[in-house]
């Protein structure tokens, strides 16, 4: 069984030494830290430059979001299992409201946007997904 992978039916976790997920297990696998990581350290890198051009922030941005669901994908396969669909989507989504809520790039040029905001989604968003428990 992979370990990213959210376990929630017996049969899955069966034999393995391994027990169903609960809410704190989804909330921590939901969340596409490395991913995150890698978009803390190229914003850091763009932001070194004098002129930040907005484009290349949402270039950037819509690169991380396809790499979460890739990598949540690649990282939750398991044999004989259908992929994870819901845990991608979830992840995926993660990843954006993490982004917003870190602000910067592409999220600071936004008229609408304010700090206050993206702190309140991702607290809001992470609570609400955790109760999300998928069917396989």
């Amino acid at each position: 069984m992979s370990k990213r992978r959210i376990v929630t039916q017996q049969f899955q976790a069966k034999g393995a030494g391994v027990e169903l997920d609960t809410y704190f297990d989804r909330l921590i696998k939901y969340v596409p830290a490395e991913i995150i990581g890698a978009w803390v350290a190229v914003t850091g890198l763009i932001a070194t430059e004098e002129e930040t051009n907005a484009a290349l922030g949402w270039i950037v941005f819509g690169i991380g979001v396809i790499m979460t669901a890739a990598w949540i994908w690649k990282r939750t396969q398991v044999k004989d299992l259908p992929p994870a669909v819901a845990q991608i989507v979830i992840s995926t989504l993660a990843f954006c409201v993490w982004v917003f809520a870190l602000g910067g790039i592409p999220f600071k040029n936004l008229a609408f946007y304010k700090p206050l905001y993206g702190s309140l989604i991702l607290i809001l968003f992470s609570l609400v997904s955790a109760l999300i428990t998928p069917k396989k």
